[in-house]
């Protein structure tokens, strides 16, 4: 696969820019290929070949568009190990993991669209007599991050695809393998030239550019808060619509009548999942004063069980940082909590044991954390926990609370009761109650700095629609 070229108007071409971009294993630290970053004329292109797509494929049917999709999923399945191996060897993800949770979401997330597109209602009658019509919103600009990258694609890609929009994906340029595979995928499907549409590039150039893009009706941004503001900024002399899934410091309430062996040890590893690199990973937890010693052992030997190795290898370990600048950013935030008074519990700075090379961190655990510390109310992104105690309920919540971000929580508990009490007053998209998971379906999102708008199943594909009301005479 040639990825010095960008996929416009149905066919694989080469850009009008000529700016290169090296792309690196973080586990070797060597350069694998290289991309082209686009430049404005690139996105111009892109953008007219959405703009005239869309005239066409707004009047398919939904059946029409159903059988396209079923293809894809057909297509996903089948491609679905070339994709794990992409993604593992572009991000560092060990590939099992990769397999099973990585590729697996393109297959989920689809599962999810086809099934919730299936079943709105595209036309209904409301009580007062009028028509209600669901329609495509227009040409898309959708900008993913590197840290799952198929995930964010699917959740984008896909509602479009699915509503009878058209669009313009600009992948994290750390990431470009698995984007072009997903290209491919969706040619390969069938789907009209123009329709889908994939170039690389940065942020200031690309993203802002298709941000600002008269022609473009909708960005969908996946990334930090600091990008997602910009792209907010870049898009209101349009007014276009502008869904946003931003950065998080989820809190995970532990109280002390849950099964603590089991939840805490299940938390911690939560937490290192995906290296850290999850916006909604639960990297904030409060423990109740009086379970915290327990905790604390339970939690340093969850941590110093958690293996640390080569992507390449199947297993249950964590893999590197995806790049440099991220690992140093880790080493810096370990640093300042240990200037700030905080313990190291397990981990701590430099690459673990054995691996000199790669962009590799030790799986770290703080305690005696108070809320205020930059450990506690910044996004680390790496497999870095904090452990803050609080005295009760109400204290709790508090602290949980006590965040710009709202992407998630988690709470463990034996009591029922509780477990809704709590939950109904944290302020967060998504509670994850005593080890439950996110099902593809289901809408995700969050409150305050981490976003706003849904991805995923029903509300996933409203974000991506018009609502027209037809009054009748």
């Amino acid at each position: 696969m040639d990825l010095q070229k960008f996929y416009i108007g149905g066919a694989w071409v080469t850009p009008h820019s000529t700016r290169e971009f090296p792309v690196l294993n973080p586990a070797t630290e060597e350069q694998t290929g290289t991309i082209i970053l686009g430049d404005e004329a690139d996105v111009n292109a892109a953008v007219a070949a959405a703009k005239g797509a869309f005239d066409s494929f707004s009047r398919t049917t939904r059946e029409e568009r159903i059988a396209l999709l079923e293809r894809l999923l057909e297509i996903s399945k089948a491609r679905r190990e070339e994709m794990a191996q992409a993604l593992s060897a572009e991000m560092g993800a060990p590939i099992s993991m990769a397999r099973d949770a990585q590729a697996d979401s393109g297959i989920g997330h689809l599962e999810g669209i086809l099934e919730a597109l299936k079943m709105q209602a595209l036309r209904e009658t409301l009580p007062n007599g009028d028509i209600l019509v669901r329609e495509p919103i227009g040409v898309c600009g959708l900008i993913t991050p590197w840290n799952w990258p198929v995930n964010q694609i699917a959740l984008k890609v896909l509602p479009a695809l699915a509503t009878g929009s058209t669009c313009v994906l600009k992948p994290s340029e750390h990431t470009p393998v698995s984007a072009a595979v997903y290209a491919q995928m969706i040619h390969d499907a069938g789907y009209p030239a123009g329709v889908f549409n994939l170039i690389h590039g940065d942020g200031p150039t690309v993203g802002a550019g298709l941000s600002r893009h008269p022609d473009v009706d909708m960005m969908s941004f996946t990334g930090s808060t600091r990008a997602g503001v910009a792209v907010a900024k870049d898009s209101a002399d349009t007014v276009k619509r502008v869904t946003l899934e931003l950065g998080g410091k989820s809190p995970n309430l532990v109280f002390g009548d849950a099964d603590l062996q089991e939840k805490v040890t299940a938390s911690v590893l939560e937490c290192m999942y995906n290296t850290g690199q999850s916006c909604d990973a639960p990297t904030r937890m409060l423990v109740e004063r009086s379970c915290y010693d327990k905790v604390l052992k339970i939690a340093k030997a969850a941590a110093e069980g958690q293996t640390v190795g080569d992507p390449s290898q199947e297993g249950d370990h964590i893999g590197p940082m995806f790049d440099r600048i991220q690992f140093d950013r880790v080493q810096s935030m370990i640093q300042k909590g240990i200037d700030e008074g905080a313990t190291v519990l397990a981990g701590g700075l430099g690459r673990p044991e054995g691996l000199d090379k790669g962009w590799y961190v030790r799986p770290t655990v703080f305690a005696d954390v108070t809320n205020e510390m930059a450990i506690a109310q910044q996004e680390i992104f790496g497999p870095v926990l904090v452990i803050i105690p609080f005295e009760d309920e109400e204290d709790a919540i508090r602290i949980a609370n006590d965040t710009p971000y709202g992407l998630a929580a988690y709470l463990q508990t034996g009591d029922p009761e509780r477990a809704e009490r709590v939950a109904a007053r944290l302020r967060a998209g998504a509670v994850h109650i005593n080890g439950g998971g996110f099902n593809y379906g289901s809408p995700f999102g969050g409150y305050k700095q981490s976003g706003n708008g849904r991805e995923g199943g029903m509300l996933g594909l409203e974000d991506y629609q018009e609502v027209k009301t037809l009054h009748f005479g």
